[in-house]
């Protein structure tokens, strides 16, 4: 338990990350430089501007493309905000430009862990008791509604969405991995080798059964939890050399995934 208690504490920082403001100091078509200390690639927020003292209004999603550590700069790339999107109400014409206030982390005291089984679900949740968890309950009857007890992408961002969840947890033979639920850029991977005794597909939940549909993407059922997930994380982490370099070194037959990569091996 020692072990484990050490191993647990290892991820109180990616664990308890909060929102990050500071203002655009220059913008470039679909981008857009923040000046910051520290930050991670892949995670996301949104842009505001503050119209006068009393009223703003979001413009962007911005996720940080990359981060120069010399000289404390992030760039970050702009795409429509459609979170809260209404088409009942009028949209403005602004631009994001210098001034603008820049939100990053946004979300993140919210989580949802994809788990193999009630008991690595419970010991990581105890872990990081700060964290408001919320349920895979909530997302296998999302599934069950949609007729995908494989889930798909699109499921995964409309459960960010709906949850107003920041951060997704995966747990893969092993491994913890913590992904930006906007983005689902792997913000950090940290070794987690606790002893798995039973498995519950697709994930760990309460829900019985999730319903299927006849035919269509997401229909059939899921008959492998680490490929599967394997599989998800790469397609939406290519350049990921810690994935690239975990997957190649693994014991399990996965080696198939390394073409989906876009990393040259020099090896």
């Amino acid at each position: 338990m020692v072990r484990y208690l050490a191993l647990f504490l290892s991820l109180y920082m990616i664990g308890f990350a909060s929102s990050i403001s500071q203002p655009i100091i220059g913008v470039d078509e679909d981008k857009a430089t923040i000046k910051i200390d520290n930050v991670d690639v892949g995670m996301s927020g949104f842009v505001i501007k503050h119209i006068d003292e009393n009223h703003s209004l979001i413009l962007k999603s911005a996720v940080v493309k990359s981060f120069d550590k010399e000289a404390k700069t992030a760039v970050l790339k702009l795409s429509s905000y459609d979170v809260l999107k209404q088409n009942s109400l009028p949209s403005g014409k602004w631009d994001v430009s210098i001034g603008d206030e820049a939100v990053l982390a946004y979300g993140y005291s919210r989580a949802v862990l994809i788990a193999p089984n009630e008991e690595i679900y419970h010991r990581i949740t105890k872990a990081l008791p700060t964290l408001e968890w919320v349920h895979p309950d909530l997302f296998a009857t999302m599934l069950s509604s949609n007729g995908h007890p494989t889930p798909l992408k699109k499921d995964f961002k409309d459960m960010c969405e709906a949850a107003s969840v920041g951060l997704l947890y995966f747990y893969i033979h092993e491994n913890l991995f913590t992904l930006d639920c906007q983005s689902m850029s792997i913000l950090q991977i940290t070794a987690a080798p606790l002893k798995q005794e039973s498995l519950q597909l697709p994930f760990y939940s309460r829900v019985e059964k999730i319903n299927a549909n006849w035919f269509g993407k997401g229909s059939g059922r899921l008959d492998a939890y680490d490929p599967f997930y394997y599989e998800y994380l790469v397609e939406n982490n290519p350049k990921n050399e810690e994935l690239y370099n975990l997957i190649k070194n693994k014991e399990q037959n996965l080696t198939s995934l390394l073409n989906d990569f876009d990393i040259k091996d020099e090896k």
